[in-house]
């Protein structure tokens, strides 16, 4: 293989780590194993029925052609509105590009945005797509980590000292993938005054898993004094509308950012489908209630999988207050062993889960924090109950 033929940016990239283990799983399940895949983070539940009937309406009314880079002003609009209402943050039409995912998105603006040595703080544990968008944009990805006794959340010191003069960017996500940890309006509030205090520093606020959140309204950074011109937030249909199939992602920002996105968008893919926008404006449209059935099944499971995890010794679980992932420290397994395997790490605790428990979950070192391990609880409980008792079972023989 001429692999050695490839560009240095593609060489460098990680292979996404949820996608990898997921792809195991599956294997898996090809040679006969019964698998419970915990890995990927996808909505269990079917996109709602009014959302595909407009899709259906949209199709029928002609909306088959290409669009406009940015994006439909149908949803633009819809994404405008939505602001207002739901986070008080007032986003014209013109400051909002849609792309094919809230993945684009980021990427788009990581593109936009950095020069070749320019440093970006990323909160860390973090989203896996981050540090790699980030790098093959010409960026400097440095982590800043918070750890389990601080419910993963980056305190306003942290971020004092390790900004410099080459910070360019911040990226977070509250509700956070992969801790579920939600950033409180008091804690944004103190970061915000970190942040707008320094000059041509800007932060992405990843609020894909805004309407899963078992807290207070999720409160927005760009909602705070000197933010808006320094903020571009992220959002997108996958997670609270149950639509990962149908990659729409936006993002709301000072306008010359956005028309920086828009050019970048339209030298790679040009606007997102047609149909598929007009139905996204027809959900932006609905209250947000109306997925409630979907947040209301997320916490029961939540409680489910954080009773059987404080039952494992050796597992620390906090109490994640959004998104439907668990991201617990299990240091203190380490070392232990059955007499033919030892768990080394969290890389060689997920490959036992998986090839012994038959239950697939992501190492955290893909995230940023080799301590831990990820699980996804967007399935059902029957086999959540199953998965934690296999899990259970396994590590009982690690001593």
């Amino acid at each position: 293989m001429a692999t050695h033929l490839l560009s240095r940016k593609i060489q460098n990239m990680s292979e996404s780590a949820t996608i990898q283990m997921a792809q195991k799983a599956r294997d898996l399940k090809a040679q006969g194993h019964d698998v419970i895949s915990l890995s990927l983070g996808e909505p269990d539940f079917d996109t709602p029925d009014y959302i595909k009937a407009a899709a259906k309406q949209a199709l029928d009314n002609g909306y088959t052609k290409y669009t406009p880079v940015a994006g439909l002003m149908e949803l633009r609009e819809a994404i405008s509105s939505k602001f207002k209402r739901d986070n008080n943050l007032d986003y014209a039409p013109n400051q909002i590009v849609v792309s094919n995912g809230a993945k684009q998105c980021i990427a788009n603006i990581c593109l936009a945005l950095l020069d070749p040595g320019d440093e970006v703080l990323i909160f860390t544990p973090y989203w896996v797509s981050y540090f790699e968008i980030v790098k093959f944009a010409g960026g400097v990805p440095v982590p800043v980590y918070a750890g389990i006794e601080d419910d993963y959340k980056v305190s306003p010191q942290k971020l004092k000292e390790a900004l410099n003069e080459k910070t360019k960017l911040i990226i977070y996500s509250s509700p956070s993938n992969p801790t579920g940890s939600v950033y409180t309006t008091e804690e944004l509030e103190e970061l915000a005054k970190v942040i707008s205090n320094v000059n041509d520093l800007f932060v992405i606020a990843d609020e894909i898993y805004e309407y899963i959140n078992f807290q207070e309204k999720n409160p927005s950074i760009a909602q705070f004094p000197g933010m808006m011109e320094k903020t571009i937030t992220v959002n997108g249909m996958s997670k609270g509308f149950a639509m990962t199939g149908w990659r729409l992602g936006y993002m709301a920002a000072p306008q010359w950012i956005s028309a920086a996105c828009a050019k970048v968008q339209g030298q790679f893919t040009s606007g997102a489908n047609a149909f598929g926008q007009m139905a996204a404006a027809h959900a932006l449209q609905n209250e947000p209630s109306k997925q409630d059935y979907m947040k209301d099944k997320y916490f029961k499971r939540r409680a489910l999988v954080k009773a059987r995890l404080d039952k494992i010794d050796g597992i620390q679980a906090n109490s994640p207050q959004g998104a439907f992932y668990f991201f617990p420290n299990v240091s203190q397994l380490f070392g232990r062993s059955n007499g033919k395997r030892i768990i080394s790490d969290a890389n060689e605790l997920c490959d036992i889960l998986l090839t012994e428990a038959h239950v697939g979950a992501v190492t955290g070192d893909a995230f940023g924090d080799p301590n831990s391990i990820r699980f996804s609880y967007a399935t059902s409980e029957e086999k959540l109950t199953e998965a934690m008792d296999r899990i259970e079972k396994t590590l009982a023989n690690y001593k």
